[in-house]
């Protein structure tokens, strides 16, 4: 099979798709298609508000994946899951959307999707009151996070958060979250 990126471009396309990213993401990559994402958006008529939802909800996205490859070091499974990074940002005729994926053991799947169904199902004064509380907490040993990037990107979208799963064997599934800003 020959490789048509004409009809890639096309698809792409039809998707409303202005911008994406494949493969492994390291910090350095995230600042440098951090500033790519920054300086398009630049260049679109919209505010700088839907500019900054756009570029944080991005940067949420990408640093989810990056640190949950960073977990999954020692897996089995680790290249592979540190390598199935993608993430895309696109405009449709109701704003634009920040859509990423990776892989994920399938031991992970039911704490994250039990998270992102409790954050869909809170206004936006429960997602404040929500992430006021998160704030407080202590962080686990060996956490990565504050778990406060799923609110704050939930607290940035127009419609609740959207995500799949898909099995791709015994151990691993691959997830996809969608934000539209």
């Amino acid at each position: 099979m020959e490789f048509d990126l004409l009809k890639l471009q096309r698809i792409l396309q039809d998707y409303g798709v202005l911008i994406n990213f494949a493969g492994r993401f390291t910090q350095e990559i995230i600042e440098e298609l951090g500033d790519a994402v920054k300086k398009y958006l630049e260049t679109e008529a919209i505010s700088q508000n839907e500019t900054y939802n756009v570029f944080s909800v991005f940067i949420e996205q990408t640093q989810n994946i990056k640190n949950y490859g960073v977990l999954k070091r020692g897996s089995p499974h680790g290249d592979r899951i540190a390598n199935s990074g993608i993430i895309t940002i696109g405009k449709t005729p109701d704003g634009y959307f920040v859509c990423a994926g990776n892989i994920i053991e399938n031991n992970d799947v039911s704490a994250l999707t039990a998270k992102l169904d409790e954050i869909s199902r809170l206004d936006k004064a429960g997602l404040k009151k929500l992430f006021k509380e998160q704030m407080k907490k202590e962080l686990p040993p060996g956490s990565l996070g504050a778990g406060l990037g799923l609110i704050n990107m939930a607290r940035r979208a127009t419609r609740p958060l959207h995500y799949s799963v898909e099995k791709l064997d015994d151990s691993l599934l691959f997830f996809t979250l969608k934000v539209n800003v």
